[in-house]
Order: C-alpha cells, then structure tokens, then sequence
C-alpha cells in the first residue's frame, strides 16, 4: 500500500530523461556561442550553465513561501484561522498562525524531504503545535520515496534522538494533482479541487505523529493524536475539503539494541496499514 495516495508519472520521468540526453548531446547547437562541438565542451560552458540552472531552482524558496501564503490568507479570509505572520530569516520556523481559539501554531517549510535540510528544524518554545510543510517543487521527483525518506529516515531520528516533539506533516503544493503528480483523491471527481489565487489544488495529505516524543525506557510507542487535537491542520483539512479516512497516522516504536537506539515507523490510513519499517538504527546525517 502506498504511503502517500499520489505517485510519480513515469511516463513524465521518461520523456524528461530522454530530453536530458538530448541536451546533453545537442548543447553545443544552441545559441550564439561562436565555438565548435569540441570547444563548447571543453570550455566548461554547458556544465556552467547546468550548476547554474540547477543552483537557481533548488535555492530560491520565493515560490514555495508564495504559495504557502495565499493559502494561509486564503484560510483568514474565510474564518478558518485568526491570523498569520511570517517569522523572518532570523527564527528556524517560517510562519506563526494564531487559531481562532487562540492556540498558536508555528509552521516550517521544507523541499522534497529527501535531503538534508529536512533535519534542521527547531520547535519554538512558544508554539501550541509545530508543523512541517513539504513543498516539493520537482515535478520529476517521486513523492512516495520523498515520504518515506522524510518520515523514517530523517524526521523520525531528528524527533526521538533530539526530544523534538513534532505534531504532524503536510504534504502538499502547486504539482498536486497536476500531470506531473496525478492524485487519486480527484481522480473522476473534479469538483474536490479548491481554485484558490493561481492554484487549482487537490485536497492536502497530512501526516498526524504522537502528542508525545518516543523514548525506549518509557514511552515507547506513543499513539499518533487524532488530527482534532491538533488546531491548524484540522482547520486546513476542512478548508479545503479533506476527508477524515484520508488523514495518515504516524506511529514511531522504539527500543534499545544493544548500545544502539532503534526504531520503527507505521503509516495507517482509514484503518489500514500503508507503510511499515522493520527497525532500524537511527544514523544521523
């Protein structure tokens, strides 16, 4: 069973790695550059030019802030939350939203989940309830390895071998549902996509993990809490038409092996069992 309900478009994938060789190939055609095949090679110009392209995509966050705040005021404007700020450069999370009951939530953006940069976060000390957001801009990029890399692997460990208690994920972004990331949730019901600003967006996956850090000594496997428990992601789900069976609990189990801390992850949706880990160590990257 899938861990999340959308996956990658394979025959996408083919045509990208079928223009990338292309390019590769046929670089030196393009533009006025003056040199022959030989020379643009040699020169380092097209490899420039990649590193360059690829720098500009992967580290600009504008279109992912962009995009999280025209939903945000999207969910002021109808009453769903109070209000929202962003939290500046200067602060490890991105945005604080204030729930109309006055429960604060802070939010922090990531990529794909498969990198690095998904273990650096830091829940503020002020915060009701602390939520990462995967915005994954990559149309190529697999969504279900991308949840499982980020959950298992790198969330799971940064939780338990730091105590930072982290209460749920959002999956979710532009690609959704579009040709690129196909979502089952749409699939002959149109009418569930939500047309807000530039976006034409399918309901959001969300990810609910323990109230509680897991500890081997006596918290072991602490219950994944019910998504009402949790303001923010409660009140995004209904703006923007979640169904309750379509929510994801994350249970993480661990123990000691020896010397070694391990773990384990489950994904349950709608009563079902999704993803399950055998345990592992927890390694740190």
């Amino acid at each position: 069973m899938p861990i999340i309900p959308c996956e990658k478009n394979e025959a996408l994938r083919t045509m990208i790695l079928e223009f990338a060789e292309v390019l590769r190939t046929q670089a030196h055609t393009l533009g006025d550059h003056g040199l022959d095949e030989n020379e643009f090679y040699q020169s380092g110009l097209f490899r420039g030019a990649i590193e360059r392209l690829r720098g500009q995509f992967s580290a600009t966050m504008r279109p992912k802030r962009e995009f999280v705040a025209v939903l945000l005021s999207h969910m002021e404007d109808l009453g769903f939350i109070e209000e929202w700020i962003s939290a500046g450069a200067e602060n490890r999370h991105d945005y604080t939203v204030t729930m109309p009951g006055g429960r604060l939530c802070a939010i922090e953006l990531k990529g794909c989940l498969d990198g690095n940069n998904t273990n650096i976060f830091e829940r503020p000390p002020h915060a009701d309830e602390f939520v990462i957001w995967s915005v994954c801009s990559n149309e190529g990029a697999d969504p279900r390895h991308n949840v499982q890399s980020g959950i298992h692997t790198r969330l799971s460990a940064e939780i338990i071998f730091r105590n930072q208690r982290v209460d749920g994920l959002v999956v979710w972004d532009w690609i959704c549902g579009t040709i690129g990331r196909p979502c089952p949730k749409v699939a002959n019901q149109p009418e569930r996509f939500a047309d807000v600003g530039p976006y034409r967006l399918p309901p959001p996956c969300i990810y609910m993990f323990p109230a509680t850090v897991p500890t081997p000594r006596n918290n072991r496997s602490p219950n994944p809490q019910p998504i009402i428990n949790v303001s923010f992601l409660d009140a995004l789900n209904r703006c923007f038409g979640g169904r309750d069976e379509e929510v994801s609990s994350v249970r993480f189990t661990t123990d000691h092996r020896g010397n070694e801390t391990v773990r384990s992850t489950r994904v349950e949706r709608d009563g079902n069992v999704q993803y399950e880990t055998a345990e592992t160590p927890i390694r740190r990257a």
